[in-house]
């Protein structure tokens, strides 16, 4: 009897994810946000190596509301603590991890190609991929305390 193939996070990820450079501004980061039709952009430093991610969230509290203009702000200087997981590991290393950082999304980094962002895990990606009970889990700790 054959036994199924566990799941990697490169398996359920959404690739082909673009990063906003840590020097561009937040006005540049919301538009390509729109433009992409994305919540979150992954902040990549001069060398391409991911620095952090941003939400559109962030943009509104941290900037916006504040009376801030988002065009003389870097995107770099509002990513906070920065979660990633490995692109070959299992998807329920990345679903626990997601539940003890109550995170929505994920950077996938291939460590093996130097790491390079490869993708993203997104609630919606947990959606397709993993069970019911996964799902009502990941929305019980991510959520609780929300």
């Amino acid at each position: 009897m054959a036994t199924k193939k566990q799941l990697t996070t490169r398996d359920i990820m959404t690739a082909g994810v673009q990063c906003i450079g840590a020097h561009q501004s937040l006005k540049e980061a919301s538009v390509m946000m729109r433009d992409m039709n994305v919540g979150a952009l992954p902040i990549c430093g001069d060398n391409n190596r991911l620095t952090g991610l941003i939400t559109d969230r962030d943009i509104v509290i941290q900037c916006c509301a504040e009376g801030i203009d988002p065009g003389t702000v870097q995107a770099g200087s509002l990513g906070g603590e920065l979660h990633w997981i490995d692109a070959n590991a299992g998807a329920d290393e990345a679903l626990t991890m997601m539940e003890q950082h109550q995170i929505k999304r994920l950077p996938v980094i291939d460590v093996k190609q130097g790491h390079q962002l490869v993708g993203m895990i997104t609630e919606a990606n947990l959606a397709k991929n993993l069970t019911d009970a996964q799902i009502a889990e990941f929305a019980t700790k991510v959520y609780a305390n929300a």
